[in-house]
């Protein structure tokens, strides 16, 4: 959990002439809540990265808004799974090189199959994680969409 996490992802949505800042906190900013109590923003603006993995073992990276639940059942529909459920700490780090709490939604170790919350799409600006759990950066969620190739997709309670 290094200025190393920010710098990667920094150089991520650079590379992609995406402009972006980077909010570093004395506090943790790893929840949604203390996410947006730290920005002064909605909780509803917070895009938290959530990964899953399915029974065939395929994994998958969830942008959801700070407000929304993942519904593994829709989900599980959605891959034609018969079963999702939340990968371990271990596997969340496997795959994506960051640790719980500062997952970015870019810039992964690996690939991954992303949807995305269709309710973050109707803020100016949304906030996620930048690689450690009190790094946040604001990006436009139709930039965020396009950068992950993100399905938007109705897989939230």
């Amino acid at each position: 959990m290094t200025d190393k996490n920010i710098k990667q992802v920094k150089e991520f949505f650079e590379a992609r002439g995406i402009k972006t800042t980077v909010l570093a906190f004395e506090e943790t900013t790893r929840t949604s809540e203390l996410a947006a109590k730290a920005i002064g923003c909605e909780v509803a603006q917070i895009a938290k990265s959530l990964v899953f993995i399915t029974d065939k073992k395929a994994v998958v990276l969830v942008i959801a808004s700070g407000k929304s639940r993942v519904d593994t059942g829709k989900l599980a529909k959605k891959l034609e799974a018969s079963e999702v459920k939340i990968a371990d700490a271990k596997t969340v780090k496997e795959v994506t090189g960051f640790p719980i709490g500062g997952v970015p939604p870019v810039a992964h170790s690996k690939p991954l199959r992303t949807f995305i919350d269709a309710s973050l799409m109707s803020f100016p600006v949304v906030y996620a994680a930048a690689g450690t759990p009190n790094a946040i950066i604001g990006i436009s969620p139709e930039d965020l969409k396009n950068v992950t190739s993100a399905e938007v997709a109705d897989v939230f309670e």
